[in-house]
């Protein structure tokens, strides 16, 4: 998404490349955007002489934004096949990269995804030393404590880290939304009425860790179901959501139903509408799962877990856990076939106990 550190990191690399060759350009640039406005690929290359780019070379290419201008990935595709140029890509839409990239790059293309910070990763850029909590360092969880607090009320963009400002944090998390909204939304989606998907943004943010009901919702906005549906994928390939899915054994059945949603970022969501604590604590759960952990909750019966963790561990996040929390959780685990299951709790419980999630 916007805002997550996409072209400090692009900036970073761009010095360790050890060639001189090399060019950084931004799209947002429209004077940098023409370069590549060619129907002849072989003029880029002749283009780009004017920033010191050599053909006695291998090149190394440099863009941020790249959802600007579309056509890249038919220039970067051909100029990596008759060229061997490198390109470094940084966009905001994950359309562009499974849809306009073609499948005959496979094997020569690597993509990462870049998210809001994680709390471990909130905690070193606040210069604290990070503690795998357990229930024998009680002190270092509750030193903790408050910085999680802040994380949840106001996220993990690491701008709205940085400023100590609480005031200042809100207009940058409204800026946030602004450009996403005026820029991505603009760029991204001819067909999409703003104002729409406006309203539903702010009707989803009281249903986070809650299931979709998109026909209740199409009513609500007085659209068709195809509308809503087809606006929930564009949030969730720009980054702005996430639809979680239902764990099932069956791979059909898990598509099925209706889906629980989260938002890319507590603090964005906070400022778009009102989050219970529970909304807070769950949705930055699923902040620190998302990167490295495929996710699915499991429902039945009006029984829920609220994250199955790569089909492996079963999780149920509490604003404060009890010891019934913990056996309920076993059994429903256990039914499933799940043998690690955890409680993940922002306070002590009323019997002293506190349990919280290692590696959050």
């Amino acid at each position: 998404m916007r805002q997550v550190g996409k072209t400090t990191l692009l900036k970073q690399l761009y010095p360790l490349v050890p060639s001189k060759n090399k060019v950084f350009l931004d799209f947002e640039n429209p004077l940098e955007r023409k370069l590549f406005e060619t129907l002849d690929f072989d003029q880029v290359l002749d283009n780009l002489a004017s920033r010191g780019i050599t053909q006695k070379e291998r090149a190394y290419i440099f863009i941020d934004e790249i959802q600007n201008l579309p056509i890249i990935s038919k220039v970067a595709k051909y100029l990596i096949d008759h060229y061997e140029t490198k390109f470094f890509l940084t966009g905001s839409s994950s359309y562009y990269i499974k849809n306009l990239f073609p499948e005959s790059m496979a094997g020569r293309k690597l993509i990462s995804e870049l998210f809001p910070l994680t709390f471990a990763e909130f905690l070193v850029f606040k210069g604290v030393k990070r503690y795998r909590p357990t229930s024998k360092n009680e002190f270092q969880n509750i030193e903790l404590k408050p910085l999680y607090k802040e994380y949840m009320t106001y996220g993990g963009f690491p701008a709205v880290v940085l400023e100590p400002n609480l005031e200042m944090k809100r207009k940058l998390l409204e800026g946030v939304f602004q450009t996403y909204f005026e820029k991505d939304v603009k760029t991204l989606a001819d067909l999409v009425d703003r104002s729409r998907l406006r309203d539903l943004i702010l009707l989803l943010v009281p249903r986070i860790g809650g299931r979709v009901e998109v026909e209740k919702i199409a009513t609500e906005l007085e659209t068709t179901r195809a509308t809503v549906y087809s606006y929930l994928e564009f949030l969730e390939a720009t980054y702005f959501l996430t639809l979680l899915p239902r764990y099932s054994k069956s791979i059909d059945r898990s598509r099925a139903g209706r889906r629980k949603v989260y938002f890319a970022d507590t603090g964005l969501a906070g400022v778009l509408g009102h989050l219970s604590e529970g909304q807070m604590l769950e949705n930055s759960v699923f902040q620190a799962l998302r990167p490295d952990h495929k996710l699915a909750f499991y429902t039945k019966e009006n029984k829920e877990i609220d994250f199955i963790i790569d089909t492996k561990i079963a999780a149920e996040v509490k604003t404060t856990a009890s010891r019934r929390d913990i056996f309920e959780l076993k059994k429903r685990s256990q039914s499933l076939g799940i043998k690690k299951n955890q409680i993940i709790s922002l306070n002590w419980s009323s019997e002293k106990e506190v349990v919280l999630a290692t590696g959050l």
